[in-house]
């Protein structure tokens, strides 16, 4: 199993000229937030140029699908990616999940990136999705993790705006 590596993940994905907003527990630990995460989440710009940039930039890093037997045939190309929206990939540099439509997302791409923060990370400039659209993603997913994480961010949101 390869070493997780986020910041790696992002400088290839920003080299290849991949648009995307960063997600998840990323998104949430640049926020503040103290919990452990072990993949990269990103949602990515579903127009075919993105496809073909993000395509490239995944066989780059020999993404294959995670938790599929090694027979299963699967061509890693932006036509896979447009016919998909949910896909979670075992890297060189770990876990990636891309989500094309998040719940709670409102659309996706279009609809994080207006609200998305450009953070600098490692001297690489990304942008990362706002705390309300993170809360809202993690309210609509509902799973218990992210019910105990949605109560992490509200606090953070609450130190930011002084109340």
């Amino acid at each position: 199993m390869a070493r997780f590596d986020p910041i790696q993940g992002l400088r290839v994905l920003d080299e290849y000229g991949v648009r995307y907003v960063v997600i998840g527990g990323v998104a949430g630990a640049v926020h503040g937030s103290p919990s452990i995460t072990q993949d990269l989440d990103i949602c990515y710009d579903r127009r075919p140029d993105n496809l073909e940039r993000l395509a490239e930039a995944l066989r780059s890093i020999n993404a294959r699908l995670r938790g599929a037997p090694p027979d299963v045939p699967f061509k890693l190309d932006a036509r896979t990616l447009q016919r998909g929206d949910f896909f979670t990939f075992s890297t060189d540099m770990g876990p990636l999940d891309l989500l094309g439509t998040p719940l709670g997302s409102s659309g996706g791409y279009d609809a994080l990136v207006r609200n998305a923060e450009s953070i600098e990370l490692d001297g690489l400039t990304v942008r990362v999705a706002s705390l309300q659209d993170l809360m809202a993603m993690k309210r609509a997913a509902g799973r218990p993790q992210d019910r105990s994480e949605l109560e992490i961010l509200g606090a953070l949101r609450d130190e930011i705006s002084g109340a």
